[in-house]
């Protein structure tokens, strides 16, 4: 069996993706198109992508709504292979890449971002981006922005922009890990981060099927709702080369070649102790995949495939037979 680290490796450069492989700028910043500041008409809305390939129509989508304006891709690690790609989109202004590789740098980013129409986290390392970002005026930046601008996360920059943030700041944790001991070592979170309402009460998970990721997302949600952390709780687990684009008001459309999984629990775990293997039944599965509508708010869909998924005694059942549906 692979090594943990081995594991992280392998993966790092997936996480990354097709355009984060560029060599990295010397400079923490590089920009492609016009550095003066454009104000054009700009609407809100969340772009959460799966990580791997990057899908063109949900960029393009983001790209729309920011008026072709001045994007900003935000990172901890990497170079600036996003800025000729976003820019061969569509007529955008400007876009620029900042990595920040300490707390100083991220405050300093502030008020680019305060400035910018549209706002994309690239993949990487979600720990660090807690790391260096919270409490710093980056982090209250993006979330007063998000407000009216898009905002959008692939990988790990998907993973913080739940109301919950599993945060592996240990590493990473495999969904039999999750289901064997809920509270292994590996299952660290943080809430609180980003505060972006159409995820309220929410916890999201990348690389879904590829990297069979179902079973933490229930581990999660069972530590989540053990903890009553948030009312309501749910999460959503996307595909590579995946993305589901989020209305202000909850509605959610899926675009790319995989699907995504909207889980939430019926009811509190059975058994969710340090040590044990969780059992936890009946929590509600709808998948979405190409074209497929969801309501966050009336957690009702158009197309989509509703199963039941339980945790017994450590292993997943699903009413269907089949975990992910």
């Amino acid at each position: 069996m692979r090594s943990r680290s081995l594991v992280l490796l392998l993966a790092l450069a997936q996480v990354l993706g097709v355009h984060a492989c560029a060599p990295a700028s010397a400079d923490a910043r590089a920009i492609v198109g016009d550095p003066a500041d454009v104000r054009p008409s700009a609407q809100p809305g969340l772009v959460l992508m799966g990580g791997g390939p990057d899908v063109d129509e949900a960029f393009r989508w983001m790209l729309e709504r920011s008026g072709f304006g001045d994007v900003v891709v935000l990172r901890a690690s990497g170079g600036d292979g996003y800025n000729d790609y976003l820019a061969g989109l569509g007529p955008v202004d400007s876009v620029e890449t900042i990595v920040t590789r300490t707390r100083a740098q991220a405050d300093a980013a502030a008020p680019v971002v305060r400035r910018a129409e549209a706002i994309v986290i690239a993949g990487g390392d979600q720990a660090e981006y807690l790391r260096l970002w919270r409490g710093t005026e980056l982090e209250r930046a993006i979330r007063e922005r998000a407000r009216s601008v898009p905002v959008g996360g692939t990988s790990a920059g998907l993973a913080i922009l739940g109301d919950v943030v599993f945060s592996a700041e240990r590493g990473t944790v495999y969904s039999g890990e999750a289901l064997r001991d809920p509270f292994n070592r590996y299952m660290t979170f943080e809430r609180d981060f980003l505060d972006l309402e159409p995820l309220a009460g929410g916890i999201t998970d990348s690389h879904f099927r590829e990297r069979n990721r179902m079973g933490r997302l229930v581990s999660f949600l069972a530590r989540m709702t053990k903890g009553r952390w948030v009312r309501g709780a749910w999460g959503v687990g996307i595909d590579e080369a995946t993305a589901l684009l989020v209305e202000p008001d909850g509605t959610v459309e899926l675009v790319g070649e995989g699907s995504a999984f909207v889980l939430r629990p019926s009811r509190r775990p059975a058994l969710c102790r340090a040590g044990e293997p969780l059992t936890m039944r009946g929590v509600r599965v709808w998948r979405l995949d190409e074209g497929d509508r969801f309501d966050l708010a009336t957690w009702r869909g158009v197309g989509v495939v509703r199963f039941r998924i339980s945790a017994i005694e450590g292993r997943l059942r699903s009413s269907t037979g089949r975990i992910y549906g």
